[in-house]
């Protein structure tokens, strides 16, 4: 028993010590990968507390709410009768492959790489099978085939190709609302609001104290990463069909919980390429970072997703709580104990200082996973894809990504040119 009671001790101040010397301002708390002992007892409070909302939370916590409230977590479905701006294409000089017109579109759904348009009937809600590519600013076909794509179109057939087949409650909403009621279909809010992450807020809302309210980052790394995990992940309900549906979100968890009492990740067999991961196991889909996330050697040195990313908002790309390149450089740097070894970051990526080339998310985060047709997002493995790697599994590097003209050769041979490199590894 001595050595895991001396590790519980060690860690946390080793961990507090890392941050100060890598001058990562921010973590202004880092309890280790075991977490903190009073998370337990918030996860407790939580369990025997209700929803109450996000609004509950904004008079204390005005400069999270604000900056929350402008995030796209805090706006993935709108009721175009209550934003009037939440439709971004002009519907009313539309594609002819849209059939419907503002009035019949119920919630929008995304404003970042895709939007969707749902429609009710009944107590259901039901996505129609066209989507506004936000980027390119143009029209596509939406709609998921019965075979060779996600595992539930077999549940749900839907030959007429009009999405009728398939309501959002058990595909959707789950991860689109707070405390979702899979018998009145109906959540406690829509979006992801405080109590998606902090749990249920009654008692926190009526005595406010750090015990009875969760923070995530006090958990454990595990429990940490599931908050986001638990939506930002292809799998199943580990009891799926329920009440005779199938869902394809984590039906039952709460943040407090544990995630894999509920959910699944979506296996692969390496070598094998699907619908879901590339041959080495890295994701071939959007909504996949956590799949990726729990191969990565960060997952498994306790780092969270909110190491980087700030959940409550941030003016930078993706959340995140600084540019990106400052994010990498608060824990790596030249020369440092977590690399790169080399003297400057050029001398590492071998492309000029400032250069997109030269960002440590080109290499090691390549947009390689499709969002929708002609849009990829970045993988989340932090695992440098070699030439070798796509010669031999067809995964894609992100070498070839920018020289697009250059065949994997020519890239096997300018990594093999560099000298501060291992040849048994850029030869993979």
């Amino acid at each position: 028993m001595r050595l895991p009671q001396l590790h519980q001790i060690i860690l946390p101040l080793v961990t507090v010590l890392i941050v100060a010397l890598s001058g990562a301002a921010y973590a202004i708390f880092m309890p280790g990968m075991g977490g903190d002992p009073i998370a337990q007892s918030q996860a407790a409070a939580v369990q025997g507390a209700h929803y109450v909302g996000s609004q509950a939370c904004q008079s204390c916590h005005k400069d999270e709410y604000a900056r929350w409230s402008k995030t796209a977590m805090a706006n993935i479905v709108q009721d175009p009768k209550t934003h009037p701006n939440a439709i971004i294409p002009d519907l009313a000089h539309a594609d002819p492959m849209v059939k419907f017109g503002k009035d019949d579109v119920a919630f929008t759904y995304g404003s970042i790489w895709k939007q969707r348009y749902f429609h009710k009937v009944g107590d259901d809600y039901f996505v129609f099978p066209v989507q506004w590519d936000v980027l390119n600013k143009k029209w596509s076909r939406y709609h998921v085939p019965d075979e060779g794509g996600d595992w539930w179109a077999k549940f749900y057939p839907d030959p007429t190709g009009d999405n009728m087949g398939r309501p959002t409650g058990p595909l959707c909403d789950g991860c689109h609302s707070v405390d979702y009621n899979i018998e009145t279909k109906q959540p406690k809010e829509w979006n992801v609001g405080c109590e998606m992450c902090h749990g249920a807020g009654s008692a926190h809302a009526a005595r406010p104290t750090k015990l009875n309210i969760l923070n995530p980052a006090r958990q454990d790394y595990v429990h940490a990463n599931d908050t986001c995990i638990q939506c930002h992940s292809q799998g199943q309900p580990l009891k799926n069909p329920i009440n005779g549906k199938y869902y394809d979100w984590a039906v039952g968890y709460h943040a407090g919980l544990n995630l894999k009492d509920f959910w699944k990740l979506e296996e692969h067999k390496l070598g094998e390429q699907n619908f879901f991961h590339y041959a080495d196991g890295t994701a071939h889909k959007n909504r996949m970072q956590g799949n990726d996330f729990v191969q990565s050697v960060m997952y498994t040195r306790g780092v969270t997703c909110f190491s980087c990313h700030d959940p409550h908002g941030s003016d930078n790309q993706a959340m995140l709580k600084k540019p990106a390149a400052e994010v990498c450089n608060s824990c790596h740097v030249p020369g440092g104990a977590n690399g790169p070894m080399e003297a400057s970051i050029e001398a590492h990526t071998h492309h000029p200082a400032g250069s997109v080339a030269s960002q440590c998310i080109s290499c090691h985060m390549p947009k390689i996973e499709p969002e929708i047709p002609g849009v990829n997002v970045a993988a989340h493995t932090f695992h440098f894809i070699t030439p070798g790697d796509t010669e031999l599994l067809k995964v894609p590097n992100a070498c070839n990504g920018c020289h697009k003209d250059k065949d994997t050769g020519w890239a096997k041979a300018q990594l093999a040119s560099w000298k501060t490199r291992s040849p048994w590894r850029v030869a993979q």
